[in-house]
């Protein structure tokens, strides 16, 4: 009886010792190394790929925001702010309910397939909202212009970026609407243009947040 309370010791206690080095390496070390690491060679984007204005954080690089006016009374969408480039539809899997200090979507697709009759009409109301919003005076959009991801969400409803098509799209109105030329908003599109990613992965694209930083201060010294 005592010789088998004494393995049962031994093995409790070899259990605890694996436990407290595991709890140390997997727990403590690891981790450490791990944020040390990143820390040292990746701070952007150990830290959120952080978006900075004027000294402040005004956002993520990695997450869409939306460019809105003010909620008028009874209404339950607010109406895109025009001056501001736009960027994709953000569908999201509808609001946050519990950090209530940000309006926040839920990331995640609808999941609902091409010929969906919901989805049908909202990429033709979607369309048609494009066309009027970005036809000016002297510029008349055609829906044939209309690219695939001004009437669309992308997979986590939250895309960042937009086609260097759709910023084009854009520019008329974004100009019209600063007091700009169109030159001079095209040329803040160009030069916020990236290529593909080690030149063959995905597409071009234009991160929004940053373009509409630069574009502030295009019209902030013009």
């Amino acid at each position: 009886m005592n010789h088998s309370v004494s393995n049962t010791a031994r093995l409790l206690g070899a259990g605890l010792r694996a436990l407290l080095v595991l709890t140390l390496v997997t727990g403590v070390l690891y981790p450490l190394a791990v944020t040390g690491i990143a820390q040292g060679l990746f701070p952007g984007k150990a830290n959120g790929s952080e978006v900075r204005a004027d000294g402040k954080v005004v956002g993520s690089s990695l997450i869409g925001q939306a460019y809105d006016l003010p909620l008028k009374k009874g209404q339950e969408t607010p109406a895109p702010d025009l001056k501001w480039f736009q960027g994709r539809p953000q569908n999201g899997l509808g609001g946050n309910s519990v950090n209530t200090q940000y309006r926040l979507i839920l990331s995640g697709a609808t999941n609902r397939s091409g010929d969906n009759p919901e989805l049908i009409q909202w990429v033709k109301e979607a369309k048609a909202a494009v066309v009027k919003d970005n036809s000016t005076a002297g510029y008349r959009v055609r829906p044939s212009q209309v690219p695939a991801d001004a009437v669309t969400s992308s997979g986590s409803g939250l895309d960042p970026d937009i086609s260097p098509e759709y910023a084009e799209l854009q520019v008329h109105r974004v100009a019209e609407r600063n007091g700009l030329s169109t030159g001079q908003v095209r040329k803040l599109v160009e030069a916020h243009t990236e290529g593909r990613t080690l030149g063959f992965i995905g597409e071009p694209r234009v991160d929004v947040l940053e373009l509409n930083i630069a574009l502030r201060d295009l019209v902030g010294g013009s």
